[in-house]
């Protein structure tokens, strides 16, 4: 039972690893204990929430911060590492949005990019819904319950109003996403710009393939042609850069799905030894729902499929009936599989 258990977390890892998410890690049960108590936890879901019934839907977030969580400042070194400018560039935006869909019944696991740019109902906000990209409601959640907070006659440690501010912003995502696709979120789990760099700094880097040599001053990217393994520092490049590729951010998100089969190839070839390292990573950065048991979760499944959902970015455009067709679309399993799917080449070429 242990072993088939902890066979379900490798699964579940190497799909949240695509933003820099690690869910469980370790080389025994009693590393799985240490990073599931280890984690920080959220509330971001309430209990009231309508749940789903055909399995459990996490709603993953990356986002652009470089602050941790308690509001401080990453050293020098990373800052100069992660090639993104000063701490406060950025933003809260949640730039990174994948609805992971895990079936009850075991087959293939359905991951749902969802482009940072789509224009929706900003919904969790105090003060009412407001209108923008669907990135912006944890931001803008976050720095109205900081001002709310300020108004209030009780002193509080920054670290605890970072904290409160940032669980008004999941909440707020959570309730955005759910409403322009449709469905429940049963789980979140988070991680920030410098967490995904320490994440992959863990890994020791990984392998990619490109079409084509690139080169983007933004992001750092510098990479020639081909297959090769990239650093940390230049993973950070590889899944932040968007200037200079033909679709400019579906790029970016097909290149967020080759790191997800860069880092699964590298499980199924090293096995658990291969996430050892990033167990004290997880509990430093990470942030998973309070009530989220992953190992039950990540029992069973079979393998993944990718989608990327429609991007909408006319402000007065209604993104969410393309976008809900497109999601009831890729959770409905293919004529003839079961829904197994099949899974991606181990390290696909990507513009």
């Amino acid at each position: 039972m242990l072993s088939r258990a902890l066979t379900g977390v490798v699964r579940s890892t190497w799909v949240l690893l695509s933003v820099g998410v690690l869910v469980a890690a370790g080389v025994a049960w009693t590393t799985y204990q240490d990073v599931d108590t280890g984690v920080r936890r959220s509330l971001a879901v309430r209990a009231d929430d309508v749940k789903s019934t055909s399995g459990v839907n996490v709603l993953v977030m990356g986002l652009t911060t470089r602050r941790d969580l308690d509001g401080g400042a990453p050293p020098d070194e990373v800052l100069e590492a992660l090639h993104a400018g000063d701490v406060d560039r950025g933003g809260y935006n949640a730039n990174t949005l994948i609805l992971l869909h895990v079936p009850s019944d075991g087959s293939a696991a359905v991951a749902l990019s969802l482009p940072r740019d789509n224009y929706a109902p900003l919904l969790g906000i105090a003060g009412g819904p407001q209108h923008g990209k669907v990135k912006e409601a944890y931001g803008r959640a976050k720095e109205a319950e900081e001002r709310r907070l300020a108004s209030e006659d009780v002193r509080r440690d920054p670290a605890e109003i970072e904290w409160l501010g940032r669980e008004a912003g999941r909440r707020a995502q959570v309730e955005t996403v759910r409403s322009l696709l449709g469905v429940p979120v049963d789980h979140i789990a988070e991680v920030s710009l410098v967490g995904f760099y320490r994440l992959a700094e863990a890994l020791g880097g990984v392998e990619v393939c490109l079409n084509a040599a690139t080169f983007d001053e933004y992001s750092g990217a510098d990479f020639p042609a081909g297959r090769q393994h990239l650093t940390a520092a230049q993973a950070m490049a590889f899944v932040r850069q968007r200037h200079g590729l033909p679709n400019s951010d579906l790029d970016r998100v097909r290149r967020q799905q080759a790191f997800i089969s860069a880092v699964m190839h590298r499980i199924r070839s090293e096995g658990l030894n291969a996430l050892g390292p990033l167990a004290e990573v997880a509990k430093q950065y990470v942030v998973l729902s309070a009530d989220w048991d992953v190992l039950s979760m990540a029992q069973g499944t079979t393998g993944i499929r990718f989608h990327t959902l429609p991007l909408e970015n006319d402000p007065a455009a209604d993104a969410q009936p393309t976008i809900r067709a497109a999601v009831t679309a890729a959770l409905t399993p293919p004529v003839g599989t079961s829904g197994a799917g099949t899974q991606p080449s181990p390290i696909p070429c990507v513009d």
